[in-house]
């Protein structure tokens, strides 16, 4: 039996025109980039990675769209859903829309980035967790570093299905 094809990145098409329409990473390791010009630019990232896009508009008098979307890139097989601007799509951990509830997300991955965590490694459970609570107007649990802990030992023990470590290995914040 040959071996299997690795699988394609999961690519993201992000733009800036100021004060117009932007879209952009948060975070995540992206393993590729390409710029298209200098306003436009596609950014890969491998099978298993998680991330985070925000996307904003303005229109004449203001913004008009705001949303925020933790991913996760899928392999070759898995499901995944369509997420706009994300090739194939991904698996979405976290989808909000509103510059409020946009607002609440970012303040929820600055508090994890202040422990000295990636919010890219963090459960993807907790994600979920944090969109349900947002989208309902409720104040999220915290992600702690005991919590950070619980986690990476579940995934050594193999007691996940999650695919969360699968996009590094190395330092394991």
């Amino acid at each position: 039996m040959p071996p299997s094809a690795p699988s394609p990145p999961t690519e993201v098409q992000l733009i800036w025109l100021k004060g117009q329409f932007q879209r952009w990473i948060r975070f995540g390791r992206t393993v590729d980039e390409r710029l298209i010009d200098r306003r436009r630019r596609v950014v890969s990232f491998a099978p298993g990675a998680v991330f985070a896009v925000v996307h904003w508009e303005a229109g004449q008098y203001g913004t008009t769209l705001s949303r925020l979307w933790v991913l996760r890139a899928v392999a070759t097989g898995e499901p995944f859903a369509p997420v706009p601007f994300v090739t194939p799509g991904a698996e979405i951990l976290l989808d909000l829309k509103t510059w409020v509830k946009v607002h609440a997300a970012l303040a929820v991955i600055d508090a994890i980035e202040a422990q000295g965590l990636r919010p890219e490694r963090v459960a993807p459970d907790h994600w979920r967790h944090v969109g349900g609570r947002i989208a309902v107007a409720q104040t999220p649990s915290p992600y702690t570093r005991v919590r950070h802990r619980a986690w990476l030992m579940r995934k050594r023990l193999g007691l996940t299905d999650d695919n969360d470590l699968l996009a590094g290995a190395g330092d394991p914040r």
